[in-house]
């Protein structure tokens, strides 16, 4: 397997894309924080199966960890990253250092109101401030035909959306599946932090999130079956739920306390120890 291209500043990436753009190549992008796990890699492959070429990026962005969350902490591995990559048939990395990405000076965010004051956006305030503004960025600085994002993040994806739409970016955001362990648990790199024991329980949240998406599916009360859920949980093992809340697909609005009425999904984050781990599931 050859080694990775890889470019740190924006006008290196600018070339390499005006390069295939020449040779009248589309460009897919996939970016990450890093510490890639089997669901990141099916982005690059989901970005390379609509795409000639594909850029992943690598940068662990600063402006959306809130105060004692943790960015000293999560993991980074530049090099075992370069060759997993190289695996799903990624064309280039990109791995900007912060100073590239916010030099001195900087003074510009980007907020999208609304899809960001539930959920995550609640309980981590200014974080999707840091998500949009640095994909605003990136869409900028690769200018991609399209662009992949996982839903397990999916009020993420949700706000990449609309500011990829807002601000004119271009690309065409897809949303690919969430991939699961064999128990169900969702992929994030943050699993690692989890003991042997808490990984038991983990395994269990998708399995109460799925089986009360199927109970309000056959039409049950969101209040009733939210309320079980959380008994699930805690019998499960988890020490605190953040969230546990049903919510329509694509403006995220609050359902229930009777059953759905539009296309919704579940969405959770729950604490074992002091790891947070988020899912959601959707509805019928």
């Amino acid at each position: 397997m050859s080694e990775l291209p890889m470019v740190r500043t924006v006008t290196d990436l600018r070339r390499q894309v005006a390069r295939w753009r020449g040779d009248g190549l589309t460009v897919g992008f996939t970016p990450t924080m890093g510490a890639l796990h089997e669901g990141h890699l099916s982005l690059v492959k989901r970005a390379k199966a609509e795409a000639d070429r594909v850029i992943a990026s690598v940068f662990v962005n600063p402006t959306q960890f809130g105060p004692g969350e943790d960015l000293d902490a999560y993991p980074r591995d530049e090099a075992g990253d370069a060759a997993k990559l190289a695996g799903a048939g990624c064309d280039l990395l990109f791995a900007p250092a912060v100073g590239e990405m916010y030099p001195e000076g900087f003074a510009t965010s980007v907020r999208v109101s609304g899809l960001t004051d539930c959920l995550c956006g609640a309980s981590r305030p200014g974080h999707f401030d840091g998500v949009a503004t640095v994909v605003s960025k990136l869409l900028g600085q690769a200018r991609p035909d399209i662009a992949v994002f996982g839903e397990k993040d999916y009020q993420q994806l949700q706000v990449i959306k609309r500011v990829n739409a807002d601000l004119d970016l271009g690309a065409r955001i897809i949303g690919a599946p969430t991939v699961r362990e064999e128990d169900g648990l969702a992929m994030s790199s943050r699993n690692a932090y989890l003991s042997e024991a808490q990984r038991l329980s983990a395994g269990k949240l998708n399995v109460v999130l799925n089986n009360a998406a199927g109970a309000l599916s056959r039409g049950a009360r969101v209040d009733e079956t939210l309320d079980a859920a959380r008994q699930a949980l805690a019998a499960a093992g988890f020490d605190c739920i953040d969230y546990l809340e049903a919510r329509s697909s694509e403006g995220l609005d609050l359902q229930g306390p009777g059953p759905v009425t539009e296309p919704s999904r579940i969405f959770a984050a729950a604490f074992l120890g002091k790891t947070r781990l988020i899912d959601n599931w959707p509805v019928g």
